[in-house]
């Protein structure tokens, strides 16, 4: 076998992990079962290619559903991290940083170091496309927790001021999905679901 074909065959035999790391959130369609990470990744991916119209700045939208289906397969070493838990969240970038090396490590150099540099392209947030990508990434728990009646706000305690402070960052992506997204926070808020 080519060896560029088995590095990649690893890569993808290793992305089937993904599908066992659980998040706090539950599927909306499902009703209490939680979304994994590989579900995450492939639904936010998805809602880029049907709200490139949405976005702040004009992106290139392959390159956005790139970074959405690449962003979290660092959790396949890292795990997930519940956003507003502080403490965890301090560790977790380090941990990701280390996966992302070891999992894109696994390619042929040239297209691992392509996936790398795309994949810190998205952390940064600096460049349109990270931006909106991030939007969308942050946007997406918010909707299925207020579909799901505020089900992980409400099993953790969440206050409207935190949904609203690690969230403001939509609007760096996406002002139109920002308005959404603090219609969703204030009615939550008015039912209960979020301390106020």
């Amino acid at each position: 076998m080519d060896s560029s074909l088995a590095q990649q065959l690893a890569l993808v035999l290793e992305l089937d992990q993904l599908k066992r790391v659980e998040r706090r959130t539950k599927v909306a369609s499902a009703g209490n079962r939680q979304e994994n990470s590989a579900e995450h990744s492939w639904h936010v991916a998805t809602m880029a290619l049907l709200m490139e119209q949405h976005a702040n700045q004009p992106v290139a939208i392959d390159k956005v559903i790139k970074m959405l289906l690449l962003h979290d397969i660092v959790e396949i070493d890292a795990g997930d991290t519940f956003l507003y838990d502080a403490a965890a969240s301090l560790e977790q970038e380090a941990k990701e940083r280390v996966a992302a090396q070891r999992l894109f490590g696994l390619l042929p150099k040239e297209q691992g170091d392509a996936l790398l540099q795309l994949w810190q392209e998205f952390e940064s947030a600096e460049t349109a496309e990270a931006r909106f990508a991030k939007a969308l990434d942050r946007f997406i728990p918010m909707m299925l927790n207020f579909h799901n009646q505020g089900q992980s706000w409400i099993e953790n305690g969440v206050t409207k001021e935190q949904v609203l402070t690690m969230n403001r960052r939509i609007a760096d992506g996406s002002t139109a999905l920002w308005t959404q997204a603090q219609q969703m926070i204030d009615q939550a808020a008015d039912n209960g679901w979020l301390k106020v």
